[in-house]
């Protein structure tokens, strides 16, 4: 489970459509309360921060069309209307140098 903090234009495409996909489970561990990756380290950072999750698909699914996708598959979270989260599962700089593998 990996939800980047890079802007998605940097992202390979493995990583871009599989944030994705990993972001739309993500959304339903929250909304459907389910059990698994619940207690997941990316899972507890997001937690309650639907706004920044349904932004952070909004840059995806912008950056998905920009190289030919078609995104259709919204994400209605809103909870916590201008809240991101605060902490990072590894640092952007490091982000990027798992990037250049």
């Amino acid at each position: 489970m990996r939800i980047w903090d890079l802007h998605p234009g940097y992202l390979n495409r493995q990583s871009l459509l599989g944030e994705h996909r990993e972001l739309h489970g993500m959304v339903s561990i929250l909304i459907n309360h389910k059990k698994g990756y619940a207690r997941h380290p990316e899972t507890l950072r997001w937690m309650d921060l639907g706004w920044a999750l349904n932004k952070r698909h909004q840059l995806l699914a912008a950056e998905m069309t920009l190289r030919g996708y078609n995104d259709k598959s919204p994400v209605r979270t809103r909870k916590n209307n201008g809240l991101w989260p605060d902490s990072y599962i590894d640092e952007p700089y490091v982000q990027i140098q798992l990037h250049r593998l």
